[in-house]
């Protein structure tokens, strides 16, 4: 038998997400003290599986395609659609990016309750304030508040074509919850504070997201081709201060090292 147990949520206006973990549960017999009768009691035990559950009351929140599990209430249900090459979002369907495919949303509206397909992944609840701009993993976004606006931002630099991270990335703006998906826990996700004047320099594969004010640059770690190869490194971000970068230090190629 399987149970749902909250971890935590998180709440913006008309809607709140709610994250739960997928547990087995197993009886086990303890017996009492002489004479008394014995009695069960339940174990629960952690598969690692997330459930996320978002609870709509005349709001909207717009998911990541093929995301949903069930639904029930007054809703409905939107497909949304954007050029890639004119303000897409929707980071899986960004991985061809500038090949003018079409990248898919759905979007929920009204007042109910919005399950999604369980995973092994975790997640990081965010509230973004007015005035707010964060660009995010093209891997990264799950799901978004419907008073966010999702769009498509396009790196200058060309050699960030050939760097894994793809050419363009998810931009959100505004006030609104967001919802990102992340391969380690919260607890792991480590936040740069940077001011202006300074810059961070970082594998891509290493940040969750940044604020918009940085204006990332995607080039080789040293200049000149023979200093690339003894450098060992591949092409690098460089972001300029002041700003804020959320970085996942701990996560290689098999996962988490937690």
């Amino acid at each position: 038998m399987s149970y749902r147990i909250q971890l935590s949520e998180e709440s913006s206006g008309g809607l709140r997400a709610e994250l739960y973990a997928i547990c087995k549960v197993t009886s086990q017999l303890v017996q009492g003290t002489s004479g008394a009768t014995p009695t069960f009691r339940d174990i629960y035990t952690d598969t690692g599986q997330r459930q996320l559950k978002f609870t709509l009351q005349d709001d909207s929140v717009v998911l990541e395609p093929g995301i949903l599990s069930y639904a029930h209430g007054r809703l409905k249900f939107e497909v949304i659609q954007q050029q890639a090459g004119g303000g897409g979002f929707l980071g899986r369907a960004m991985r061809s990016a500038g090949t003018g495919e079409s990248a898919y949303g759905t979007r929920v509206t009204g007042t109910g309750e919005v399950w999604t397909e369980p995973t092994h992944k975790h997640f990081v609840f965010a509230n973004m304030e007015s005035g707010d701009s964060m660009l995010v993993d093209d891997k990264a976004y799950y799901a978004a508040q419907g008073s966010l606006r999702l769009s498509t931002h396009q790196h200058a630099r060309v050699q960030g074509a050939v760097s894994g991270n793809g050419l363009m990335q998810p931009r959100l703006d505004g006030r609104g919850l967001l919802v990102i998906e992340s391969p380690v826990s919260v607890h792991e996700i480590e936040m740069l504070d940077v001011p202006a004047g300074e810059t961070v320099t970082v594998d891509g594969d290493m940040m969750l997201m940044y604020t918009a004010t940085m204006n990332p640059r995607l080039g080789p770690l040293v200049r000149g081709l023979r200093n690339s190869l003894r450098s060992g490194e591949g092409l690098v971000y460089t972001l300029d201060g002041p700003g804020q970068v959320f970085l996942t230090p701990t996560h290689v190629a098999t996962g988490s090292l937690a």
